[in-house]
């Protein structure tokens, strides 16, 4: 017979942040543990959350453990009995060991030989006597961004419990009857009073609202069913989505009676929608205004003040301005609306007052005047302040406007762009709201008239912080500020990798204090797409650009071998994340990013690679020559790439030393496409090509592995043999290493 088992975990309120993988971690958590003692449940796992609450919910486990058949081996037969036929000590032993007379014993073979062996049949624990352990080993799995010292245990053995919020109560239901266990714990450290938390078929409704005068009361549950309709009565909405759906019918049904809308003109309104249901347990929409004077600051400071300070959703108008009032979701009902509509409506007025001071204050000195101020600002203790910085932004700026980017009219505005790019650190605006740094410089270099290319390269050069091909910022967005802020932007981000490597500084595990991640993958997107933002021909590569932010601190061939090894190893390692992002295969990934070719890394074109090679990957003739390459790549390590350089230097005939018909053929398809792979890669704009001519070396490669062996006695025709392995090598490799698009078994 089949049971519902049933587990809520009351705490403390749990961080917003946490809920979405908090309710995984239950739901797999509880899984794996019920699995580990022969528990299979015959219904997917569910899980819930709410600020209060975690849940589990398994429609149908069985009554008792599958039972457990298990092979226990003995010693060998030849040790497990005497030259007269007899038992020996160590099978009786054995045999004593497991219970059994020596009769009952069987052979088995194995691949170290015959031995003696026992077949233990364990008959399963009933369900209730193992759950206890299942919710131990449920609560032990959780792992929590920030781990609180929370003074409890628990009777398996295994000492505390660390837990991310003091724990309440424990609902345990195992078809409608409780599953006893208990969790000891004390209010202090030093109390020597010992409290215990104790499973119980009892539920807690919402802290402050009560249909029955006593908020937060115990609440009587038998069946999920029961659970989920209960704490509805009692105003928790358990289902996370169905807590969605009603904000989002509430924000819509607000905004039309104020005449207006939440949607896309607003910033991160998207988000706020996907954190706020992990705030409440009932959400209510409630309307608040302020005065319409607080509309002369910027969109930007108003949608910033009301979403990340209050978590107020903005309204708008059907052309999009914003209006004088606000959204706000509450833990509450709707009977004293107006009251608590009151008090959000103080509370963002006082922080409106304050943005509009710091924006009258902040505009009455320049931006330029503020970067003697960033001499007070320190960016990391080995690499000074944000006023040293702000110097090598600008020359950077400057450099890649005018080489990489190939714009020398632009190099002007970039410079001046990236010496004001941190200067909006220095003001009262962004001390308070740190959320809008660079873009409140853009907004204050707007407001002082500077040129559009200035002001929007500031504005948007913390920009692209995600990853995916449709992130911001977009060429309609930049217009005819898409070169400058392309200049400011890498530059910042170059600037800062490059510097913390150099200081030592590296990300490890999930620790990423300076998001040098998030700066990496800003630098592949704007690389990658740096034709679409800007329209640009220039493909510069990533060693070019990097070493020039290098040059700041010390030229990157002066650097220690371990730094620079990092560098580029964590840049390769993030650009194949970038990618694998956007879609593309991994062992495509990986053939055309190589390890060890990071000088020749342009992004844009491995872009346009990866693009093309799919087309290839499945003709006869191109897997033939990605499984032969693995071939020709182990050949070619038997000459070095100095030796090749220097035989290619004084000799680059190969005709003469090459005889049979094989490995002549194999020349002349060489001698017939290099020229033609050298100049499409040159160009850069029909790498297709590229991929053309290499699957036409299938056949001739095929057949010089047929007929040809390399590794003859002749001196001068292995040698000659080995130039045409690497030629070919070092030729393919220009392209892609295709060896990496089969698998080990191919």
């Amino acid at each position: 017979m089949e049971r519902e088992l049933l587990l809520e975990i009351g705490t403390e309120e749990l961080p917003a942040s946490w809920l979405p993988d908090l309710t995984r971690q239950i739901r797999d958590g509880l899984d794996a543990a019920l699995r580990s003692q022969r528990l299979l449940p015959d219904a997917p796992i569910e899980g819930y959350s709410t600020p209060r609450r975690l849940t589990a919910r398994v429609a149908k486990i069985a009554e008792r453990q599958t039972d457990l058949d298990e092979l226990v081996t003995g010693p060998p037969v030849a040790a497990a009995y005497g030259a007269d036929g007899q038992p020996t000590n160590a099978a009786v032993g054995f045999a004593r060991k497991n219970g059994v007379d020596v009769a009952q014993l069987e052979r088995v073979d194995t691949p170290k030989g015959v031995y003696l062996g026992y077949r233990k049949h364990q008959r399963g624990k009933a369900a209730v006597d193992v759950l206890p352990d299942v919710l131990a080993a449920t609560l032990r799995s959780f792992s929590f961004p920030k781990a609180m010292r929370w003074d409890a245990f628990l009777e398996d053995g295994k000492g505390e419990l660390p837990f991310g919020r003091p724990i309440r109560w424990i609902l345990y239901l195992y078809g409608g009857r409780v599953v006893p266990f208990t969790i000891r714990r004390t209010e202090q450290a030093e109390s020597s009073t010992v409290q215990e938390v104790v499973s119980a078929a009892f539920t807690y409704g919402h802290r402050f609202l009560t249909t029955s005068g006593r908020a937060g009361r115990a609440v009587k549950v038998r069946t999920f069913e029961d659970y989920e309709a209960r704490l509805a009565e009692h105003f928790v909405v358990l289902n996370r989505q169905e807590r969605q759906d009603r904000i989002a019918r509430g924000l819509e049904a607000k905004a039309r009676s104020l005449g207006g809308r939440v949607g896309s003109g607003v910033s991160h309104h998207s988000t706020l929608l996907e954190e706020v249901p992990d705030l409440i347990e009932y959400p209510t929409v409630m309307a608040g205004t302020f005065s319409s004077e607080f509309l002369s600051l910027p969109d930007e400071v108003l949608t910033t003040t009301m979403i990340h300070h209050q978590h107020n959703f903005p309204v708008v108008d059907e052309a999009g301005r914003l209006k004088p009032a606000f959204l706000a979701v509450t833990n509450t009902d709707a009977g004293n609306e107006k009251n608590v509509a009151r008090n959000y409506e103080r509370v963002l007025t006082a922080r409106l007052r304050d943005a509009r001071f710091f924006w009258d204050a902040d505009r009455k000195v320049p931006l330029e005047s503020r970067i003697e101020r960033l001499k007070t600002i320190r960016f990391h203790k080995k690499l000074g302040t944000y006023f040293e910085k702000a110097e090598r932004i600008e020359n950077l700026s400057r450099w890649l406007a005018s080489n990489a980017l190939v714009s020398p009219n632009a190099a002007d505005a970039a410079a001046k762009a990236g010496r004001l790019a941190k200067a909006d650190l220095a003001t009262e605006m962004v001390a308070e709201l740190t959320e809008l740094q660079g873009v409140m410089g853009g907004i204050y270099a707007r407001e002082e008239q500077q040129p559009e290319s200035v002001w929007k390269a500031i504005y948007y050069h913390y920009l692209p912080d995600a990853v995916g091909p449709d992130a911001p910022p977009m060429r309609q967005q930049l217009g005819g500020a898409a070169i400058t802020w392309a200049a400011v932007s890498l530059a910042d981000k170059l600037d800062t990798v490059a510097g913390m490597f150099y200081a030592g500084e590296k990300p490890t595990g999930s620790r990423d204090p300076f998001g040098l991640r998030r700066q990496t993958h800003g630098i592949f997107k704007i690389l990658v797409d740096l034709q679409a933002l800007t329209g640009l021909p220039a493909r510069p590569t990533l060693q070019m650009v990097l070493a020039e932010a290098a040059r700041a601190f010390a030229p990157i061939d002066q650097w220690p071998v371990e730094s620079r090894q990092l560098m580029e190893g964590f840049l390769l390692d993030r650009y194949r994340y970038v990618l694998e992002q956007r879609g593309f295969d991994v062992r495509n990934v990986r053939a055309v990013l190589q390890e060890g070719r990071f000088t020749h890394l342009n992004p844009a074109d491995a872009l346009k690679r990866l693009e093309a090679l799919p087309e290839f990957t499945g003709s006869a003739d191109f897997q033939k020559l990605a499984i032969a390459f693995k071939r020709v790549k182990n050949i070619a390590r038997e000459i070095s790439d100095a030796e090749f350089e220097a035989l290619e230097q004084t000799d680059r005939e190969l005709g003469p030393a090459l005889k049979d018909p094989a490995e002549i053929a194999l020349l002349q398809e060489l001698q017939q496409r290099e020229p033609v792979i050298d100049s499409v890669l040159k160009s850069g704009d029909t790498l297709r090509r590229a991929f053309v001519e290499a699957a036409q070396f299938g056949p001739a490669v095929d057949r010089f592995f047929t007929e040809v062996f390399v590794m003859v006695d002749d001196p001068a025709l292995r040698k000659a043999r080995l130039r045409l392995m690497k030629r070919l090598e070092r030729l393919i490799l220009r392209i892609a290493d295709i060896s990496e698009i089969v698998s080990e078994t191919e």
